[in-house]
């Protein structure tokens, strides 16, 4: 939904409403006296779409005044509409109206008069002929998307009637109906012309390759994404969903629809020296218990009241890194280090950790994206066929205990050194 405004007066209207449904891409365009307010909008809107097609479930605006008043955000909450408002200089979020209102702005242009006062009167047919033109994406008219059928146009009759005022009218409506159909075709053809001069031919995957995905559009478990991976995985391809759509089989803790666009995806390509890699340290047995050993600490976070460590298992690449409850920890030194580093992180003493939450990404809660996935059922690893007790890395060394307790003397050393500076002479 949005508006087109600083329009020449036609019959005092200046300004055009466009409507626009994400399903079937049918559209209105409905006039109106000057920027109508939240109130007036609010009557628009029923008059004009409610009683065609109902209540929607979600609306996607722009930040006008219109749409982020308590008015209307009560009214959206009352009807149980879900209001999406687009984010600042960023009108891709609404992008599907935009390429409309240039659409619309298109027919204006070519039928208006030198002094652009008759929009309203072309209005119509361009609303008309704009829904009975097949929709490039949903390959059907969003006339037959909405009802099943496509309705009836100007029949093709002699237009030699008694009444030659009527013959006119017929004639121009015609000539406007031809004239919209070949300018929508042209606009649709500049707009994929010049969209194509970036891209490229898409790459062709088939069922079982392995792809890595684009993190631009996923949560990511990191203070900074700019300092993050740009990609994950590899995943493989279930299905072909179509030439530019694929199927990606994730794991289960990704709770993001797994179908997406080959633009997103990077062909995952096997070591080309395998020899090079060293095989991961098998687990050392304690107790009757295999253990892995613990490299570092990297972030904590409190997750349902529990806290947890993020895990870098020695001798495994970050690929394997996991998050641990910190009753499996058996760590102390590396756990103190952790935290006389980050003293801010969640910790046993600490039931509150910092506004990022421990480590969670810098975007909004809202932001729709997968959790970070515990890498322990991802894989086919030793670690996943034991119990939970049997998860717990050994204790640190005996070095890098001396290590954290000479770090700590080094912190109380420094506070000596301010009480003696403080101390008066």
């Amino acid at each position: 939904m949005d508006f087109i405004v600083d329009l020449p007066p036609s019959h005092r209207y200046t300004t055009i409403l466009v409507v626009v449904d994400r399903c079937t891409k049918m559209a209105h365009f409905i006039p109106a006296v000057g920027l109508p307010t939240a109130a007036e909008t609010a009557t628009l809107f029923i008059k004009e779409i409610f009683r065609l097609h109902g209540t929607p479930r979600s609306i996607v605006t722009d930040r006008g005044s219109q749409f982020t008043s308590r008015f209307w955000s009560q009214m959206c909450r009352s009807l149980r509409i879900a209001r999406c408002v687009s984010s600042a200089f960023h009108p891709q979020s609404n992008g599907q109206t935009e390429r409309t209102n240039q659409t619309l702005e298109q027919y204006l242009r070519c039928f208006t008069t030198h002094l652009q006062d008759d929009w309203l009167d072309v209005i119509l047919t361009a609303e008309f002929a704009y829904n009975n033109q097949v929709h490039s994406s949903t390959r059907f008219s969003p006339f037959f998307a909405n009802y099943g059928y496509h309705p009836s146009t100007l029949p093709e009759m002699s237009l030699n009637t008694p009444v030659p005022e009527v013959s006119t009218r017929l004639k121009t409506l015609r000539g406007q109906l031809r004239t919209l159909r070949h300018q929508l075709r042209l606009a649709q053809q500049n707009q994929k012309k010049y969209a194509d001069r970036g891209r490229k031919e898409a790459p062709v995957y088939a069922p079982g390759d392995k792809v890595l995905l684009s993190t631009a559009h996923l949560r990511l478990d990191c203070p900074s994404k700019k300092l993050g991976p740009r990609y994950i995985g590899p995943f493989p391809v279930l299905r072909m969903v179509n030439s530019v759509a694929a199927h990606l089989t994730l794991p289960p803790s990704y709770r993001i629809h797994p179908v997406f666009h080959v633009s997103l995806l990077k062909p995952w390509h096997e070591n080309p020296f395998p020899d090079r890699n060293t095989e991961p340290p098998a687990p050392v047995p304690i107790s009757g218990e295999e253990e892995y050993e613990i490299s570092r600490i990297l972030d904590s976070r409190l997750r349902y009241g529990r806290l947890e460590y993020l895990v870098h298992w020695k001798g495994y690449g970050p690929e394997e890194q996991s998050w641990d409850s910190s009753a499996n920890i058996h760590a102390p030194s590396k756990v103190r280090a952790f935290h006389i580093r980050y003293p801010s992180k969640p910790s046993i003493k600490r039931t509150r950790g910092s506004r990022l939450g421990g480590g969670g990404s810098v975007m909004p809660h809202a932001a729709v994206g997968p959790r970070p996935p515990c890498w322990d059922t991802l894989h086919t690893h030793p670690r996943s066929l034991m119990t939970r007790r049997s998860l717990v890395p050994v204790f640190s060394s005996e070095e890098e205990s001396q290590d954290v307790s000479h770090a700590a003397s080094g912190i109380q050393l420094s506070r000596n050194q301010a009480r003696m500076r403080d101390r008066p002479s």
